[in-house]
């Protein structure tokens, strides 16, 4: 039959805070995303930014929580969590790179008139 790969047993009575933590990412993961970048292109006050940067960190702990909930080894643990520091950076980076892009076209646009 081959290797059977061993998951863990979670209780049933685990089922609501696994699904609860687990919809506490994306909502906090959209709040973060959705902050940050409605801050960058001044829909919102820059000083909503820290606001998004709370979203983040509790992204950041329901992930942690929701690893430990369903038991998920070290490793796994630790790539999500690298993998949430990136997210940090991401939309700075699109922002970047956009911004930097648009000065790029204004530039060629410009030398060609």
């Amino acid at each position: 039959m081959g290797n059977v790969v061993g998951w863990p047993e979670l209780a049933p009575s685990e089922f609501l805070p696994i699904f609860i933590y687990a919809t506490l990412v994306l909502i906090f993961g959209v709040g973060y995303a959705g902050a940050i970048t409605l801050a960058k292109m001044k829909f919102i006050s820059k000083r909503w930014m820290p606001i998004g940067y709370l979203f983040w960190g509790l992204q950041t702990y329901s992930l942690y929580k929701l690893a430990t909930l369903i038991h998920s080894n070290h490793y796994t643990t630790k790539v999500m969590l690298v993998t949430m520091i990136a997210y940090l950076f991401v939309p700075h980076l699109y922002f970047y790179l956009v911004s930097e892009s648009e000065k790029r076209y204004e530039k060629n646009k410009q030398d060609s008139n």
